[in-house]
């Protein structure tokens, strides 16, 4: 008991909370899946071999098509890509020890849009599915390794230059974009500019399904920081005196950040505010333990994704809003309230 408060409180709301975003995602849209529906969709989906679809009632056998090609796939993405985006944001603000730092500083957003637009300009977009995400991960993964080679330095991985380099290959990297799109053709620049937007709509088993093994490992990875995140809050020199190995802790956490953020770019796209935002209201609920802290914000950003696509998808039928537009309203007035917090607590 903690404060008066039993500890599986928490994490029984936030797993609540999960299981019941989820039903929504699954069962609201265009058309209405009932709950008893979406269950009996399920155990199909879990004994493929055991049902033939063609025989079942046509209300069943339309029911499982909605949701097992189209629900089901933006649902998972939308869990993976929202839980990637806020732990890796809870473990950069941990490692920076603060809370406005988010993982886009490791230049990463940048990459994936010079990677994506150099897929959709070349045609090979056009080639697989996977072409744009994978293109968008491999130019974050680099804009990450680069922004690292340039930050560490013989003394070690100093943060204040991890974030001066991070701005300046974002800046680097950016007009690299604007660049490539003035030779563009206008269709090209349309569908990078709908990417840059960041949605979920469109995902299939096929897109959806190679990331996740990854997602799965490296948050597993980024979870056995968490003992040595709380220590590191005592300081670089006090935290080493008490057995942890700084820099490669530096270097495991934004190494596993900045592929964790770029698997989610992979999924989703560039949503924004997710990193910054989720972690920083978790840690308002559940304190600065990051033993807590980072399955928290896991399971919440996951939350906070799966409503965000919700509402995008479902609030303002018969039309839709990506994904990362409603995360940006949401989100941006809060960076806003943040900083004006800091201000006055600053001034005080």
């Amino acid at each position: 008991m903690d404060g008066g408060i039993p500890r599986f409180v928490a994490p029984t709301v936030l797993f609540a909370t999960l299981a019941i975003s989820l039903a929504a995602a699954l069962a609201l849209g265009s058309v209405t899946v009932p709950l008893r529906t979406i269950l009996d969709v399920l155990r199909l989906v879990m004994r493929p071999g055991d049902t033939d679809i063609s025989t079942l009632p046509r209300e069943l056998r339309s029911a499982y098509a909605i949701l097992y090609h189209i629900r089901f796939p933006r649902a998972v993405a939308a869990v993976f890509a929202g839980g990637a985006l806020a732990l890796s944001g809870a473990a950069v603000q941990g490692l920076f020890r603060n809370p406005m730092a988010g993982p886009d500083i490791l230049g990463i957003s940048a990459g994936s849009s010079l990677g994506a637009v150099l897929a959709i300009v070349s045609g090979f977009a056009a080639l697989h599915p996977l072409a744009v995400p994978g293109s968008a991960f491999l130019g974050a993964l680099a804009a990450a390794v680069f922004v690292y080679l340039v930050a560490a330095g013989r003394g070690g991985t100093q943060l204040l230059f991890v974030i001066l380099a991070g701005l300046a290959v974002s800046s680097i990297l950016s007009g690299l974009v604007s660049a490539v799109l003035i030779f563009a053709e206008e269709h090209a620049v349309s569908q990078f500019i709908f990417w840059t937007m960041g949605g979920l709509e469109g995902r299939s088993w096929r897109t959806v399904l190679p990331p996740l093994p990854f997602i799965a490992v490296l948050a597993v990875a980024m979870m056995g920081f968490s003992s040595p995140l709380n220590l590191l809050t005592l300081g670089d020199e006090q935290a080493h005196s008490l057995g942890v190995r700084v820099e490669i802790l530096k270097v495991g956490i934004l190494v596993s950040a900045a592929m964790l953020t770029a698997m989610a770019i992979a999924l989703a796209g560039p949503i924004a505010f997710v990193g910054l935002m989720v972690p920083h209201l978790v840690r308002l609920l559940t304190g600065p333990d990051h033993r807590t802290l980072l399955p928290y914000s896991m399971a919440a950003g996951a939350i906070f994704l799966l409503l965000s696509d919700l509402i995008g998808r479902y609030a303002f039928r018969p039309y839709e809003i990506r994904t990362g537009i409603i995360t940006a309203i949401i989100g941006g007035p809060y960076f806003i309230f943040l900083i004006l917090r800091y201000q006055r607590r600053g001034s005080a």
